[in-house]
């Protein structure tokens, strides 16, 4: 019989409980179109997903939870959800560039804008996707995305600075033993409280990323 719990992989050797880590809740039309969920029930991505899609933890994947979240919680307040389909992205940098590359493919998971190569929608359109992903410079300090509801033209501009990000210490001395597969369980330890306490800050600190409207 397996004794490990749930609480066992969210305990102090990760230092993230991904459950208390707010939610994004949003409205899928294809997803209702499909009979997935009921009209108007929502669409649930945790930080838990945004870590699966990434297949690791990192300060880029918490900053892209963050500038997500941001975004659609500006575009949509109070009770309103975002909806798929209605939110097209231009991230400010290029699709190569290490940062960029990696956070729109999250943001993306997310909203689901994509590139030219995202899904078409149901017949006539419906809840298409394709072409709402686009990249260019925005000109800031920080790693920029701008947020558009195709519905109504509304944008907001999300900032995340990572010169906040907490320093990850002397237990990054542990990385190459932990890929090697060498590491001790102190070494482990110690690695995964500096590593995963700087993500822990990331998505529950303030000052890492800022909503400014734009056009206003």
């Amino acid at each position: 019989m397996n004794d490990t719990t749930e609480t066992d992989r969210t305990t102090t050797n990760w230092n993230v409980s991904y459950e208390d880590v707010e939610p994004i809740r949003l409205r899928d039309p294809v997803a209702e179109a499909l009979a997935v969920v009921d009209p108007g029930d929502p669409i649930v991505v945790t930080y838990e997903d945004v870590v699966k899609a990434a297949g690791h933890s990192c300060p880029t994947a918490a900053g892209a939870y963050r500038i997500a979240q941001a975004g659609l919680d500006a575009l949509y307040p109070g009770d309103e959800l975002p909806v798929r389909g209605d939110v097209a992205v231009l991230a400010g940098g290029p699709r190569d560039d290490p940062s960029y590359g990696v956070t729109s493919r999250l943001i993306s998971y997310i909203t689901g804008a994509a590139g030219e190569d995202g899904f078409a929608g149901l017949a006539g359109g419906h809840g298409g996707r394709k072409d709402l992903l686009r990249f260019g410079a925005i000109g800031v300090d920080g790693i920029a995305f701008e947020f558009t509801r195709t519905d109504t033209d509304e944008t907001v501009r999300v900032t995340y600075d990572t010169s906040k990000i907490p320093d990850a210490g002397p237990a990054t001395q542990h990385l190459p033993a932990l890929i090697e597969g060498d590491a001790t369980a102190d070494e482990r330890a110690a690695f995964a409280e500096a590593w995963h306490g700087r993500v822990e800050a990331i998505l529950d600190g303030d000052g890492y990323v800022t909503v400014e409207r734009q056009g206003v």
